[in-house]
């Protein structure tokens, strides 16, 4: 009688997953519109939003895919906070001022084109030198400092980011 049972089982089990394979509805489908963007999963690129279904079905997606989503996570992470404290690269930032150049003075705060803003610690000076939108280079120096040069003048003026 038992293996009757066990036979059933499977022949139903067989019948029924299938089933629930078609039946699987999509995250965006399930929730409301509001309910959607209140989670946030609006923020979420197509690719994300298919790999956040494939796991709601089961189908988890390949360890190569999770660790390149990682990476670009990371990287990302990186870009937007270089500046704060010593993270990222040694690398320097090359951007462009927004706006007029007026010379150097301390305290006064720099925005780049990137969004970054950063503001001057020293006393450095750079007379008589007026520039629209120029090109700067903001470079990481000994003990978390930043140096900013404003085209190609030698004089560079020690900064940190403020935002």
């Amino acid at each position: 009688m038992k293996p009757i049972r066990h036979c059933f089982f499977i022949a139903a089990m067989l019948f029924v997953m299938p089933l629930q394979a078609q039946q699987f509805e999509p995250i965006e489908k399930r929730m409301s519109a509001e309910a959607f963007k209140a989670a946030g999963l609006d923020k979420l690129s197509a690719a994300e939003l298919a790999h956040l279904n494939a796991w709601l079905q089961g189908n988890a997606p390949d360890q190569a895919a999770l660790e390149a989503a990682r990476e670009q996570g990371r990287q990302e992470v990186v870009r937007k906070n270089r500046g704060f404290f010593d993270f990222g690269s040694s690398e320097p930032i090359v951007s462009r001022l927004q706006g007029e150049f007026r010379g150097f003075a301390r305290n006064r705060e720099y925005t780049l084109e990137n969004g970054q803003v950063w503001q001057q610690t020293d006393d450095a000076t750079l007379y008589g030198v007026r520039a629209q939108n120029p090109e700067v280079r903001i470079r990481p120096g000994a003990l978390g400092a930043w140096w900013l040069r404003v085209g190609n003048n030698a004089v560079q003026a020690k900064v940190k980011r403020i935002k």
